[in-house]
């Protein structure tokens, strides 16, 4: 898991950033505000952000990402206690808010609680379900493995069931910030819709594609 995570306090941001990596999490780490809202896009499923950091605020990336990533969860991490910060984050859509100075184990159980997958196997008809940790997708009595773009393609579309996905999103959550070719998209999308056998991808004309499930 892509997490991005912006912390000025630098002997804070490294000691975060090496427990993180030692759970195994891919850890991109900022301390200056501006660096981070550029990154916001680069393809992350999850956001760890301090409010007070030089040049651009943790409220305004908090916006800016829920532009791009509508339910990626956000965890916001502040020596700030005003009332009205913190309401303006949770209505931003901040998923959960740590007060400084706390223990990193904190960090890691709200990381756990919201950033995870709480369950790998996720059913989308009747007798067909993916497994997120494993890869593995089951029609009904076949289990076939996916590889890892056709696994976090899976992931995108079972997280935003009947919605449509734009092409950028694609590009930015399965390319984890590379670029794609519009190409390399639909060629991904055959691969998948080839595996799934039924039409639960539809094609959303110049926009992009919904995974249509009852």
């Amino acid at each position: 898991m892509k997490i991005l995570l912006l912390e000025d306090n630098q002997k804070l941001n490294e000691t975060i950033s090496k427990r993180l990596k030692m759970k195994g999490y891919n850890i991109l780490a900022f301390t200056d505000g501006a660096l981070a809202f550029e990154a916001v896009s680069d393809g992350f499923s999850c956001f760890i952000l301090d409010i007070n950091v030089p040049n651009i605020d943790g409220i305004k990336i908090l916006k800016k990402i829920r532009e791009y990533y509508p339910s990626l969860p956000v965890i916001i991490i502040s020596a700030s206690v005003e009332l009205d910060v913190i309401k303006q984050a949770y209505d931003l859509g901040c998923n959960d808010f740590l007060k400084k100075p706390f223990f990193i184990d904190e960090l890691e159980i709200k990381i756990e609680k919201l950033c995870k997958i709480q369950n790998d196997k996720i059913y989308f008809d009747e007798n067909y379900y993916f497994d997120f940790k494993s890869a593995v997708i089951k029609i009904d009595e076949k289990e076939l493995r996916l590889t890892k773009k056709e696994k976090l393609l899976m992931n995108l579309f079972l997280t935003k069931k009947n919605q449509v996905i734009s092409y950028e999103s694609i590009e930015s959550y399965v390319w984890e910030g590379n670029f794609a070719s519009l190409e390399s998209i639909r060629s991904l999308i055959r691969r998948l819709r080839k595996i799934l056998v039924k039409d639960y991808i539809q094609t959303v004309v110049a926009t992009g594609y919904i995974f249509k499930v009852t």
